[in-house]
């Protein structure tokens, strides 16, 4: 694992970024490291400590502008913390990128005050936030939601169920995709984002459930028994949600992702590569074996292009570049190599990978979990096909270009 930069990272990384990169790998070796072994083994417990000491380093607002206590990095930033982090623990690394799409979406669509309101709490580390589109039967289908909200007076009642919410034992607010139009309204207008405190009477955590992979990151179901919630909580217009949704999970879930599996394939191909040039074979390394040699060979061309995709696909984003297709590739590609490679590994580590406290079982389990979030391979392909065919007709990079390119010097640039 490189502990610089590449040099073919380098057109994307200023020195304030480099900085960051240093500082995320001196974290994960001094607080993450020690803890990942536990956090592997007890799947059942949520791990908080780690989440304190990212909070306490600003790095939950890392893409917040400074006027609001953030670190107002940008998003190649925000790339280089995830990536240092999944190295050394994929759950780690979710816990940070999680709550990064909620504030993806505030600093999108919610007023000033609203910004003021929620995003100080975020940078000084007392607010995680979760962002709640997912639900038991529709799964990522947004046009399926079920989750309603009835307006009463200045308040709206919420009620309904989510599942697989990154963050949701952790988080202090929930940012909640409901329906607000009758049956029959197009999904484009039925839908409002709604900002919920976790402590509003009626809305309940499930007990945590450990997942086959990034123990210690909780991602589990909310249920909201008529939540009430002030008109002012709505993020965005009314029957703007799905437009809330879209953009924060194509602008922060997609490159976020794409930044997880880029840690954890880092981490398979230094733990293969070491193993075997370790492990004694007809009077040499394993890795002298020509046969072994081309396995790793496709693992690090895969591993190459995937850094590549990921921080090429940020440094547009931060440009106020037209990227959509770019991150969407990023993430769709990022997984799909990773899991080969993770894959091409236990094999090449033969019987030795089947013990159940060796790292590269628990990199096995994590890279599982970058696949559904954010939309699966198929749903990745059929964006990628709408760009082929010149179909995708919104261009959220495009869109919120002012919202989301970062221009502003670096202060640590000579």
């Amino acid at each position: 694992m490189p502990a610089t930069p590449p040099p073919a990272l380098r057109p994307y990384l200023t020195a304030r970024h480099e900085l960051l990169w240093n500082e995320a790998d001196a974290f994960a070796a001094e607080h993450v490291a020690p803890r990942a072994v536990r956090m592997g083994a007890a799947p059942g417990r949520v791990e908080r400590k780690v989440a304190d000491l990212m909070a306490g380093r600003g790095w939950f607002a890392v893409t917040v502008p400074a006027a609001f206590g953030g670190l107002g990095a940008g998003h190649v930033a925000k790339t280089v913390l995830i990536h240092r982090i999944a190295r050394v623990s994929g759950a780690a690394a979710a816990i940070l990128q999680a709550t990064l799409i909620p504030v993806g979406a505030l600093l999108h669509f919610a007023t000033h005050e609203q910004m003021t309101r929620w995003l100080p709490g975020v940078a000084d580390g007392s607010l995680l936030l979760s962002i709640a589109v997912t639900e038991p039967d529709a799964g990522g289908h947004i046009g399926g939601i079920e989750t309603t909200a009835k307006r009463a007076g200045n308040h709206w009642v919420i009620t309904g169920s989510k599942a697989h919410i990154g963050n949701s034992h952790l988080a202090g607010a929930h940012l909640v995709l409901a329906r607000t139009a009758e049956a029959g309204v197009r999904t484009s207008q039925a839908l409002t984002a709604f900002m919920v405190e976790s402590d509003r009477p009626g809305l309940s955590v499930a007990k945590h459930r450990p997942g086959l992979g990034l123990h210690g990151f909780s991602a589990g179901r909310l249920d909201l028994d008529h939540v009430p919630v002030p008109a002012d909580n709505v993020v965005g217009e009314i029957g703007e949600g799905l437009s809330v949704a879209q953009s924060s999970s194509i602008l922060y879930g997609r490159p976020n992702l794409a930044a997880v599996s880029l840690g954890i394939h880092e981490a398979v191909a230094a733990t293969t590569t070491s193993y075997l040039k370790a492990r004694p074979r007809y009077r040499h390394a394993l890795s002298d074996l020509p046969v072994l040699r081309d396995r790793i060979g496709g693992m690090e061309a895969r591993l190459r292009a995937a850094r590549i995709l990921a921080y090429q696909s940020v440094h547009l984003l931060d440009q106020g570049l037209s990227c959509d297709a770019e991150l969407i590739n990023a993430k769709y590609l990022g997984h799909q190599w990773a899991m080969t490679s993770a894959q091409d590994a236990m094999e090449l580590h033969g019987a030795h990978a089947l013990d159940g406290e060796y790292v590269l079982q628990r990199m096995w389990r994590d890279i599982q979990h970058t696949y559904p979030p954010a939309g699966t391979g198929e749903i990745q392909r059929i964006r990628l096909a709408d760009a082929a065919f010149q179909e995708d007709d919104i261009q959220w990079s495009e869109r919120l270009a002012a919202k989301t390119a970062w221009t502003q010097p670096d202060p640590t640039a000579a």
